[in-house]
């Protein structure tokens, strides 16, 4: 039977825009026929016949310098064995999302039928699409035997990331590791369980980094390879085979120092961790259950550090620190091939970033937790923005020295600032604002809880450990609507306002905010019977964190009672998030204020601008208009023009410009040209409209026409954390918001 969860893939899967992970968008305009004649006929037979005169230039003119095949034949998806290439399409487009995702890494991914020589004909013809090859999901030792014959016909890097990721960043956690419990690598008595295809390369790759090859010990399923069973060993087996007696698990650990477990969940034990040396290293990389839970490691030898595949548990091994930016580093050199230097590199870079000092941005990420290295931090976390810059200059140097760079970088201070305008952090906003929200759970109340977004939202919420949501209505009709959404109420609070112990008490409170509005005590009780004022009182009175409402009704109706019993800081404004490609851009007032004057302006600019750096953004802010600089004597430029002046008053180190146009506010050669003088030196982030009716029209378009996603409306400059919500929004919205309602509690 299939969990919630599993019904949540295959929505998020089949669902819009249409089904799967990716598409394709052309990166050239297409919006003329001079456009059209460049694209295709007849301006596309330049570079075919440019590359006909040299193949190599096919790297100019085409997408090849950034597109990776991430190819598998579904032999060895994830724990799920071999299930054929049609099903492990879903897994390889995974992995095409982070590629894109972490290194800005285009990819096709290739599905293949056949034996090893029908997959290693059809890879081998596939070379001149692609700069690189990613082989995934492929059972050994037919894994070991494609990727040599790969890599010994093909002129572009072939990297089988079951091996070689998992062995680099297990490497980098074993080189800190072992520094932080003070052994030396040729010391090391190391025990690997699981001879497959990351293991034996787990093993190649510590030999390289000095461990002595008779000091590792592999375990499989029949037990420890040893040299005089080795006549029933593959040749890959074989090599690891060892002269001793010991043929158990539990013996091989007897005294060893590194656990490195590559195999099944829960195999390990606790006595037989206790028999290993003092000081040991666990790594139990079997996932989703490695093969023994950190706690249970920790309590029967606290003296170990322990790593794991999970991101909820310290130390997590995982892949993603490594594929994206080892091929963002062989593509940007046009790499031959991944050498084992290159690989040594990536090694060694990700276990020197460990030792730096961690961004607050990646606290923040993680719920706040303190990261220094130690026993509980060797190796960086997966969404640390830095790896990239850290990483893919390592491996691209790497191949230079190596001498397989066919196109070697001179600039490296003009690449490493191209690194760092692809790690754009609003990328990993939401991520962030989630992971933040699961460190501390706050109660976050829902006044329309008869909602089948909001229950839908409610029910993920509570199951992902994001928010402890409140519902407020009827529980039995509220119960209906959850089983007409086939979702469970679980971990779920509901309320009917009546039943409520403190209703008393709301009443009595309201009572004294309204008594000099005419509002009587029968009438008071009355209204407290109002779902919205209900939870309003509760969020006034402590009894709730947050609050988010407004699925139901107009953002103007839902702000009404919320100013009137919950009260404004200062001015409130509306702020939406807007993420593109390239970009993070934040619009305000999008929601709250119709005209505002060049004061409130200059108090929701602050308002936003404190805002944008908890983002760890910097923000850079243009004050709108429909003229540039005075050009237009009219009332709205100057208020625009005023206000800015008002905000550099308050902040002279924000980078601000107004009364400006968006054009000029985002084209700096534009800006160049006709205002050199401007304090825009750089692209404005944030965009502050001068009324409501413009910044509402801009956001939405953006949006429908220019493909933008959205977030928010972030209620900025009430007295208590609440959000409003979009009339169209659906179950996810609602979940993302409620996340960061819960931030905003925080």
């Amino acid at each position: 039977m299939s969990s919630k969860r599993d019904e949540d893939a295959l929505l998020y899967h089949a669902g819009p825009p249409r089904p799967g992970k990716l598409e394709i968008r052309p990166t050239k305009a297409m919006s003329t026929q001079l456009d059209l004649s460049l694209a295709y006929s007849p301006g596309v037979a330049a570079p075919c016949r440019a590359i006909a005169e040299d193949p190599s230039r096919s790297w100019d003119y085409t997408t090849r310098g950034n597109l990776v095949a991430v190819i598998t034949n579904g032999t060895a998806v994830l724990g799920l064995g071999d299930i054929g290439p049609d099903a492990a399409k879903p897994v390889m487009e995974g992995k095409a999302v982070l590629f894109k995702r972490f290194a800005d890494i285009d990819v096709f991914d290739l599905e293949v039928k056949g034996d090893p020589e029908t997959f290693i004909t059809v890879v081998k013809a596939l070379e001149p699409t692609f700069g690189g090859i990613n082989l995934e999901d492929i059972k050994a030792p037919e894994a070991f035997y494609i990727e040599e014959r790969l890599r010994e016909a093909m002129s572009i890097p072939v990297f089988h990331d079951d091996q070689h990721g998992t062995a680099i960043i297990a490497g980098a956690a074993l080189i800190n590791a072992a520094e932080v419990q003070d052994k030396a690598l040729d010391e090391l008595r190391l025990v690997l369980i699981g001879a497959g295809a990351a293991g034996i390369a787990c093993a190649r790759l510590f030999m390289s980094l000095g461990v002595r090859p008779d000091n590792i010990l592999t375990v499989d399923k029949q037990g420890v390879l040893r040299r005089a069973d080795e006549d029933a060993l593959d040749p890959y087996r074989r090599a690891l085979a060892r002269d001793t007696d010991r043929r158990t698990l539990a013996e091989a650990l007897v005294g060893a120092d590194v656990l490195v477990g590559l195999s099944a969940g829960g195999i390990v034990k606790p006595e037989m961790i206790a028999q290993m040396a003092p000081r040991p290293i666990i790594m139990a990389l079997a996932n989703p259950d490695p093969e023994i839970l950190p706690p249970v490691a920790k309590a029967a030898r606290p003296d170990a550090i322990v790593a794991t595949g999970r991101s909820d548990f310290p130390n997590q091994v995982n892949n993603v620190l490594g594929f994206p930016f080892i091929f963002r580093g062989a593509l940007d050199v046009r790499a031959t091939k991944i050498t084992e230097a290159m690989k040594i590199a990536a090694v060694r870079a990700i276990a020197a970033l460990a030792k730096e000092p961690v961004p607050a941005s990646v606290m923040r990420a993680y719920g706040g937790r303190h990261f220094a290295f130690g026993p509980e931090y060797i190796i960086p976390k997966p969404f640390d923005p830095r790896v990239l810059g850290w990483v893919a200059p390592a491996v691209a140097r790497a191949a230079i020295d190596s001498g397989v760079a066919a196109r070697p970088i001179t600039d490296w201070a003009g690449y490493s600032l191209r690194l760092e305008q692809m790690m754009d952090p609003g990328r990993g906003l939401m991520r962030q604002i989630i992971d933040k929200a699961r460190s501390d759970p706050k109660r976050v109340v829902f006044p329309e809880g008869y909602d089948e977004r909001v229950v839908k939202a409610a029910t993920v919420l509570a199951r992902e450990g994001i928010a402890n949501p409140i519902l407020i209505g009827q529980r039995a009709q509220i119960q209906r609507v959850a089983d007409q959404v086939g979702v469970e109420l679980d971990g779920i609070e509901t309320i009917d306002p009546p039943e409520h112990p403190r209703f008393g008490d709301y009443c009595e409170a309201f009572l004294a905010l309204m008594e000099r509005r005419g509002v009587t005590r029968p009438e008071a009780r009355r209204r407290m019977f109002s779902q919205t004022r209900f939870a309003l009182m509760m969020l006034r009175e402590g009894d709730a964190d947050s609050l988010v409402m407004g699925a139901t009704r107009a953002y103007a109706e839902a702000m009404r009672p919320a100013l009137q019993l919950i009260g404004t800081e200062s001015k409130a404004c509306g702020m939406y998030i807007l993420l593109t490609r390239t970009r993070t851009l934040f619009f305000a007032d999008t929601t709250v204020q119709i005209d505002p004057s060049a004061e409130d302006l200059a108090t929701l600019t602050m308002n936003v601008v404190e805002r944008v750096k908890s983002f760890d953004i910097t923000p850079r802010v243009a004050m709108l208009s429909f003229a540039n600089f005075g050009a237009v004597p009219h009332e709205d430029c100057r208020k625009m023009a005023r206000a800015a002046e008002l905000v550099r008053r308050r902040d002279p180190t924000l980078m601000i410009e107004g009364e400006v146009q968006v054009d000029v506010a985002i084209d700096m050669e534009l800006r160049q040209q006709m205002f050199p003088w401007s304090r825009l030196t750089e692209p404005a982030n944030v965009f502050i409209f001068p009324n409501l009716a413009s910044a509402n029209i801009a956001y939405k378009m953006m949006h429908q026409i220019g493909g933008a996603s959205v977030f928010g409306p972030i209620l900025l400059g009430m007295k208590r954390p609440m959000h409003i919500l979009a009339l169209n929004v659906d179950a996810n919205d609602i979940v993302n918001l409620s996340a960061y309602a819960v931030v905003s509690a925080q």
